[in-house]
């Protein structure tokens, strides 16, 4: 009997919690996060040209250390077209000391970046995303006075060998946006290491 009462409970636990992320073609919530710089940064549609890039990142993957170079590189492209980067470490630096706030402004540091790189101290911001991967991209857009979430997943189809790269999924998702169409590929899977969870 037991058994019986403890399944639907547990069914019932995993629909809530799949709830709380959001899909494509979700609104999503102005959240404020510490920068590098220490000053907290608002990402909302008050603040926003057009949208954001938002990148799920850290410093010890080598996933996200493999896309550092294209990541410059998308600010470079589409901050000036409306769309900047932001990126965000959501690991628990207490697993991963590499990952830890004053690792991250040496890190930023050292490879020149150019966006804000916030600290996801509470892990709240990427459950509210769904997010599980370094690098895990969002890319929202600005509707009237809101954020909706256009594109989720990966920022191109071959992390290893930039050169090789087929399919910039990123690229053309705010492409599409940009020129006033719909993303044709919404979402794709993220490719990268997990999110380090608190325990």
């Amino acid at each position: 009997m037991k058994k019986l009462i403890i399944f639907p409970f547990l069914l019932l636990t995993f629909a809530l919690f799949s709830q709380e992320s959001y899909k494509t073609g979700d609104i999503v919530s102005p959240f404020k996060l510490k920068n590098i710089d220490s000053k907290m940064v608002d990402v909302n549609a008050k603040t926003a040209q057009n949208g954001y890039i938002l990148i799920f990142t850290c410093n010890h993957c080598p996933f996200s250390v493999l896309y550092e170079d294209r990541i410059i590189e998308l600010q470079r492209q589409f901050k000036s077209k409306g769309y900047p980067v932001i990126a965000i470490n959501s690991n628990d630096a207490e697993q991963y000391p590499e990952d830890s706030f004053d690792n991250m402004i040496v890190r930023a540091k050292e490879k020149g970046f150019t966006f804000p790189y916030l600290y996801d101290e509470t892990q709240e911001i990427a459950k509210a995303f769904g997010a599980t991967r370094t690098p895990h991209v969002f890319v929202v857009q600005k509707v009237k006075d809101q954020l909706r979430l256009e594109y989720v997943g990966a920022i191109d189809d071959n992390a290893k060998e930039p050169e090789n790269v087929k399919t910039k999924y990123l690229e053309a998702a705010v492409n599409a946006l940009l020129a006033g169409n719909e993303v044709a590929e919404k979402v794709t899977k993220a490719i990268g290491c997990t999110i380090k969870w608190k325990k």
